[in-house]
């Protein structure tokens, strides 16, 4: 049976910069100041979402727009969408204020063993046909079986690119696809196959390299016991290489970076919401 374990989080417990929390906010300023234009500049039905039980929980959506405003069903749907892209702009923000480097939509290219690339794709499909028995291999075991064929002839060039890229201080990288805390089956197979293609391009097993599925937060919530995804917890390798809520927040920054940044996201969307609710005319 594959091992099990738990992610622990940054070693330091240092707080958010000045610098770091002046340019979030700035970074929020803007995006909150386009949503307010769009939405002014289009019509949006004013329909409400009926209130469901068992609805799940949005913390920065609810930290960062007035109740009413989250009520409106057309807007709240293609909102959810635009908020992900803050999450990548701010985890790099403060990736840069404890790390030595860090970039986003980091791309590789590189020649890569045919023979590993094949190694990935039946890893991928024996991973999932033993998640529909309840068993699967560590992690590691799939990243170790993947390059011990990384010198295998023929190569072919292959591109892998990573929603967020950081190198630590002592030289091990850190790699984070950025998704939905709720995806479907198909998105949790990608991402896992994705996660092993980081590491045949790099050609290092962990802790040298570390790839991770991170979850901005926790639906369920503030626990990862509390997490309840079925697709996640059985199709992506959920013990070993993923990350929810505050514990990516704290793998790239400190062990308060969650809570401080869902009050950054609070204190922007106060100061904005007069002229929000004034823009969809609440």
């Amino acid at each position: 049976m594959p091992r099990t374990r738990r992610h622990a989080t940054s070693d330091t417990t240092s707080m958010l910069s000045d610098h770091t929390k002046e340019q979030i906010k700035s970074y929020l300023k803007e995006f909150i100041q386009k949503l307010i234009v769009q939405s002014t500049s289009s019509e949006i039905s004013k329909e409400r979402q009926m209130p469901r039980d068992g609805d799940t929980l949005k913390p920065f959506h609810e930290a960062i727009l007035p109740p009413s405003v989250r009520a409106v069903s057309q807007f709240e749907r293609s909102f959810s969408t635009r908020l992900g892209s803050t999450f990548e702009e701010c985890a790099l923000i403060i990736a840069k204020q404890y790390h030595e480097a860090a970039r986003r939509n980091y791309k590789m290219r590189e020649k890569v063993s045919k023979a590993a690339l094949d190694e990935i794709d039946a890893q991928v499909r024996n991973f999932e046909s033993m998640a529909t028995q309840g068993t699967r291999w560590a992690f590691e075991r799939m990243v170790e079986a993947v390059l011990a064929k990384a010198s295998s002839m023929p190569t072919i060039e292959v591109q892998v690119t990573a929603d967020l890229y950081v190198r630590r201080h002592d030289g091990t990288e850190m790699f984070f696809e950025i998704k939905s805390p709720q995806p479907n089956k198909g998105q949790c197979l990608e991402v896992t196959q994705r996660l092993l293609r980081i590491h045949l391009v790099r050609g290092k097993p962990r802790p040298e390299v570390q790839a991770f599925f991170a979850m901005p937060y926790n639906p369920y919530g503030e626990s990862r016991q509390a997490y309840r995804w079925n697709y996640a917890m059985n199709y992506t390798p959920f013990e070993d290489a993923v990350l929810i809520g505050a514990e990516f927040w704290s793998r790239i920054g400190g062990s308060s970076t969650y809570q401080e940044l869902l009050a950054i996201y609070k204190e922007v969307g106060q100061e904005y919401e007069r002229e929000i609710l004034k823009a969809f005319r609440l």
